[in-house]
């Protein structure tokens, strides 16, 4: 019994978890805004690739 409350209040991995789910939410957004302007970010680097050559 005193190992299962050690394990439920012991607190050391908490942090790394946070982080992870941080980065995990942050990479979904990310995706996200990139897939619903592809079509917008294409024309971009398509004008400064044609606006360069030479």
């Amino acid at each position: 019994m005193k190992l299962f409350k050690r394990l439920w209040k012991e607190e050391a991995g908490q942090g790394m978890t946070e982080y992870g789910l941080i980065i995990g939410i942050i990479s979904v957004v990310l995706i996200t805004v990139l897939v619903a302007f592809r079509g917008k970010l294409t024309e971009i680097f398509e004008s400064i690739t044609n606006s360069t050559e030479i």
